[in-house]
């Protein structure tokens, strides 16, 4: 995805680490459309699923046992939960899931022409024992710990690298930015990103008490030199922010304080070199100085092409990743048979339940005996938004989280501060009130 093969083989390694050591295994296609089925095939006895398109592509219920055993060694559980039971079913279609993507990935990459050798193997277990355990001491604790075998940690080495060799073969097939698709992301971001607005670098005293700030001004009016601001900021000004720094406060926008008027108009409405105030802002009182005029600077297109053509190279890397995500979810979920009892949503013969997990039949019928239960709930889905950046091709669903009513007592917003705090030019930013002396 735009990377260089170094750093993913770096990000392999790290992702891996969570997956062979104490996590489940992290599946690198999931989320997208359920497909449907080639054909429900019978499932061979001894057998829990068969992936059609995979030479070896039956899954043994020895298999499956061993997986969910690892699943309950992960867990921490000391007692193995029955079947039926809530934790059990979270348990097996983890399990599953996990032989499945084994499958999966494996087919894939034997249709890409994708293979790794067992040195490929080897060198990198190599670096993840080297990574992840101190002694050779910890790596044994860890296999007895887990209930994994070497040749459980191989296989899960194997399939690393293979998922990480299919990700890079898909997005090096991603299209080369055109230069006029670089000069169009140009005009239509140059305000927004490539335009360092017109600031100024301004002093300030602030404080609640007005005496004192009338009194800093009128020693400002005598002397405004640097020194006698930092003289005077020490002795009046409240703001931890800027009164170390004989009030000085750069790269002020009229974006900044676009929710101060007061300040804005201060700092903005006269010329550089004029002590201004006392004026009120919020409770406060101020004296400012404009010191220095910043103007607006454009980055030509020249100057930020190079960083276009990577951002947009990027976008379409994960456009093109996305998209075969899409397809490989579909294709081998329409290829996957599970035996019964076994069936999880990525079995392309598992049906829908009719109603929520949990739900107490009586709620669904037409009359149950005694009346409809007390604590029937409407059928609602919760929505789960994806937290923000937690979207990726890897993981297009992203980090869910079900949203909840606004806790009773919290304000729709707070007072807007008074100064950013240690703003960069053209950013934004606030500084906590004064504290008043």
């Amino acid at each position: 995805m735009g990377a260089k093969p170094g750093q993913s083989r770096k990000a392999g390694r790290q992702r891996l680490a969570l997956i062979v050591f104490g996590a489940l295994f992290v599946i690198l296609f999931a989320g997208y459309a359920i497909a449907h089925g080639l054909g429900d095939p019978s499932i061979p006895e001894g057998d829990v699923a068969i992936v059609q398109g995979v030479p070896d592509g039956s899954i043994s219920e020895a298999e499956f046992k061993r997986a969910l055993g690892q699943q309950i060694a992960q867990g921490g559980l000391k007692k193995p939960p029955k079947p039926g039971e809530k934790k059990y079913e979270e348990l097996k279609t983890a399990a599953l899931g996990e032989l499945l993507d084994q499958t999966w990935i494996e087919g894939e990459a034997e249709a890409l022409g994708i293979s790794v050798t067992p040195k490929q193997i080897g060198t990198e277990l190599a670096q993840i024992k080297k990574t992840n355990f101190k002694t050779a001491a910890e790596y044994q604790e860890f296999l007895k710990t887990s209930r994994f075998t070497k040749a459980d940690v191989l296989a899960r080495v194997k399939l690393q690298l293979l998922s990480t060799q299919i990700q890079e073969k898909i997005t090096q097939q991603a299209p080369v930015p055109s230069e006029g698709e670089i000069a169009d992301f140009y005009d239509s971001a140059k305000d927004t990103q490539f335009t360092t607005p017109e600031s100024r670098d301004v002093r300030v005293i602030v404080n609640k008490d007005k005496a004192k700030v009338e009194a800093a001004q009128k020693l400002l009016e005598e002397d405004s030199s640097p020194a006698s601001w930092k003289k005077v900021a020490l002795k009046y000004s409240s703001d931890p922010t800027t009164k170390k720094e004989g009030g000085l406060q750069k790269s002020l926008t009229e974006e900044i304080l676009q929710s101060q008027e007061d300040l804005k108009d201060a700092i903005f409405g006269n010329p550089s070199g004029v002590i201004v105030g006392p004026f009120e802002v919020q409770g406060n009182f101020f004296v400012s100085e404009v010191v220095k005029l910043n103007a607006a600077k454009v980055q030509t297109l020249g100057a930020v092409k190079a960083q276009i053509k990577s951002q947009l190279a990027q976008q379409q890397s994960e456009e093109t990743f996305s998209e075969f995500v899409a397809e490989y979810q579909s294709k081998w979920q329409s290829r996957t048979f599970c035996a019964s009892g076994f069936e999880i949503e990525r079995c392309s013969n598992y049906k829908t339940p009719a109603h929520p997990a949990g739900a107490k039949p009586g709620c669904y019928e037409a009359n149950p005996k005694g009346g409809l239960p007390a604590d029937c709930q409407a059928p609602v889905i919760q929505p789960e938004p994806a937290l923000p950046g937690t979207t990726t091709p890897v993981e297009p669903s992203g980090k869910r989280l079900a949203q909840r009513p606004r806790p009773e007592g919290l304000k729709e917003s707070e007072v807007p501060s008074l100064l950013p705090e240690g703003a960069a030019p053209g950013g934004a930013g606030t500084v906590a009130p004064p504290t008043g002396e």
